[in-house]
């Protein structure tokens, strides 16, 4: 097992006259009029120790530990007196809204007579995420207004663009996310541009002004940064710097990270994009080298249209050529278009519009001969990458992506390199050990029973007493979850765990089907309140269900990570199977093969992985707050009986566990009479 505690080590560097991290944390907690908890303290101590020793830490915090708290309060001191800040990403907008508008407000007030000055902190995000005043101003044409067939989406757009023309008149930070309620993608893109299609401050005409560029300002006079995991990986993986100068990380949500990094790195293909790239290089080139690209564009939507979705394991030769002719046509207009930089400062409207063409064209061109490189290796430990189809909807056309087998790599040299990285969450020691993400995040496991140097792997436990609490409930008498829906042994179980528990119940589908086919199901049978996700907002349909005591709430993914509901609403949590990755994901099955040429197991590596990170989040839905107790119940009988079994359950928090279905209704029947 990985190191369970860290003693304090001697601060023999400047910040030595600060208050100690203990002290801090008893001023903080008193401010805020909570109580320190032993595992916030061991984890307020080994965040110390990792921020001066320089080695990375794991650190697993259930909920309810104040694990927030437990690395601000290091993070704040070690800003104190160092050259940079210290960046804090999460992966949702509601833990980085928690942060900036209520943990680190009190804690930099109740902190400030301590320490040499107030804490100061601030949000940033991608360049995206923020209104470009000079786009907003010229009125650039909308690359994406011809896409739009339905005339009431062209409607709601348009009514959607004059709402931030609006807007954009009386904001002060240019912040999407404080446009309520919100706007599609193609009515804001009119507003805001990519970090590559930038001008830069200096050559832009409202660079003094930019919101993105006050913001980066704002964060780089602050103490913390809070951002998000796919900015904390753009800003690893570019040539240009997008986060103020740091030397420590604290990595919220860790268990989310390789997800975040892997989308920001896959890279998509389609006739739409190609038709962009060629629009907006128009008339800055000859018409022949545009029409080009056009022609080789309306090949690919050919072959994409006709060709199954799925993984491509071989490239088809007629794929290869069209993808080549994509590559060379682009590259040909990038030639075209001649000096990135211009001459001209004069011309901001053009320089505009060229940054943007080349964006396209770089983004095309870089995507072909990304595709065309993932294949022609003789070995498949040699793969690097893995290439699928995607299959079109009604509202977008089948594309093709690529995506990295691994992202260890990457992160071991773009992330954890140069800086002290701390990631915690209350899901890191899958079967009890942190290997498993720690080789996913490029830091390698342990070898000869001790951990290589560089980090360490800290679980702190959980103020939950689990055990009495709550009850794990495994359905071993059911027969094993088919792919044509719920079987009706599963409806009765789902019923009368319900009925015994007065409604209070959360269902968690490993698919939308599934969830929606329970619902219809499930409502003449019961007499509760049954909700489903898609039936409105989903925080709308949480607030509701929390609200009113007998309601229930099925759903899938979201709700599995993204419900908090403490109190009597929730006392039982149903899991209709084990979450398995879809046996014919693209993604999931390339790392399974990859893993599994390299002498690894790749089901163990990848999809258990996987399913043991999801069902601990979603087991963890059921205990928020001290006074709460109930039932997980998880229908699917492998997790009793399968080889993989124990694994999946060591990763799970420690409930009382039974497979008998009379004992956890006769236990649910007075928690609800309670």
């Amino acid at each position: 097992m990985p190191t369970d505690s860290i003693a304090p080590t001697e601060d023999v560097s400047p910040k030595a006259d600060l208050p100690p991290v203990e002290e801090l944390l008893s001023t903080a907690v008193e401010a805020v009029g909570g109580v320190e908890r032993p595992g916030q303290i061991k984890m307020v101590q080994a965040v110390q120790h990792s921020i001066q020793s320089g080695d990375h830490l794991a650190v697993q915090a259930g909920t309810g530990t104040g694990k927030s708290l437990a690395y601000l309060i290091p993070s704040i001191r070690h800003a104190m007196t160092s050259k940079g800040a210290v960046v804090v990403s999460t992966a949702t907008i509601a833990l980085q809204r928690q942060l900036v508008d209520r943990d680190l407000p009190r804690l930099s007030e109740a902190l400030a007579p301590q320490l040499p000055h107030e804490p100061t902190y601030a949000i940033l995000k991608g360049r995206r995420n923020y209104l470009c005043r000079y786009k907003a101003s010229v009125g650039w044409p909308d690359d994406e207004q011809d896409q739009l067939f339905d005339p009431r989406e062209v409607s709601l757009t348009g009514r959607m663009v004059q709402r931030i023309q609006e807007w954009a008149q009386e904001t002060e930070t240019g912040d999407r996310d404080e446009l309520v309620p919100g706007v599609n993608e193609q009515a804001w893109r009119q507003f805001s541009v990519s970090a590559r299609e930038c001008l830069g401050a200096t050559r832009c005409p409202s660079g003094m002004e930019c919101f993105a560029e006050l913001a980066r300002a704002r964060a780089g006079e602050s103490d913390v940064v809070v951002t998000n995991h796919a900015l904390l990986a753009i800003d690893a993986m570019e040539d240009f710097p997008l986060l103020p100068e740091h030397e420590v990380v604290v990595v919220d949500e860790a268990h989310e990270l390789v997800d975040r990094v892997t989308s920001v790195v896959t890279g998509e293909l389609s006739e739409v994009m190609v038709a962009l790239a060629a629009r907006r290089v128009g008339k800055l080139i000859e018409p022949h080298l545009g029409d080009r690209l056009v022609e080789a564009g309306e090949d690919l939507k050919a072959l994409l249209t006709v060709a199954p979705a799925g993984r491509l394991d071989e490239l088809p030769e007629v794929l290869g050529l069209t993808l080549a002719l994509i590559r060379d046509a682009a590259w040909g207009c990038i030639t075209a278009l001649g000096p990135r930089m211009s001459s001209d400062k004069d011309d901001p409207e053009g320089a505009g519009l060229r940054k943007a063409a080349f964006t396209a064209l770089d983004e095309v061109h870089d995507t072909a001969q990304r595709m065309l490189d993932a294949f022609g290796h003789a070995e498949e430990v040699d793969r690097a990458e893995v290439v699928w189809l995607e299959a079109g909807t009604e509202r977008r056309p089948p594309l093709l992506r690529v995506a990295p087998l691994t992202v260890a790599g990457m992160l071991r040299d773009k992330l954890f390199g140069d800086r002290t990285v701390i990631l915690t969450s209350a899901t890191l020691a899958l079967g009890g050990a942190f290997d498993g993400l720690a080789r996913q995040w490029g830091l390698g496991a342990k070898e000869g029973g001790k951990e290589r140097s560089g980090w360490t792997g800290l679980d702190v436990g959980s103020p939950f007493d689990h055990p009495r609490s709550g009850i794990l409930y495994v359905a071993k008498h059911l027969p094993q979850p088919g792919r044509d829906g719920l079987p009706e042994a599963y409806l009765e179980e789902i019923t009368e765990l319900i009925e015994a528990a007065g409604g209070r119940t959360l269902g968690l589908f490993s698919s939308m089907r599934a969830a929606k086919a329970a619902t219809e199901a499930l409502r003449d049978r019961l007499s509760v309140p049954l909700l489903c996700q898609g039936d409105d907002s989903t925080m709308l349909l949480v607030k509701q269900f929390s609200e009113d005591e007998p309601t229930c709430l099925f759903g899938t993914l979201s709700l599995w990570q993204g419900v908090d509901v403490p109190g009597p609403s929730l006392r039982l949590v149903i899991i209709d199977r084990i979450p398995f990755p879809r046996p014919d994901d693209p993604l999931s099955s390339a790392r399974q093969r990859h893993v599994a040429a390299k002498g690894g197991n790749g089901f163990m590596s990848v999809a258990a992985t996987h399913a043991a990170l999801l069902l601990a989040q979603g087991a963890g839905r059921l205990l928020r707050s001290q006074h709460d107790k109930g039932v997980v119940a998880v229908l699917d009988p492998r997790l009793a009986t399968a080889r993989y079994a124990g694994f999946l359950r060591d990763s799970l928090p420690p409930f009382w566990p039974t497979n008998d279905p009379a004992k956890v209704r006769e236990a649910l029947r007075r928690l609800s009479a309670s």
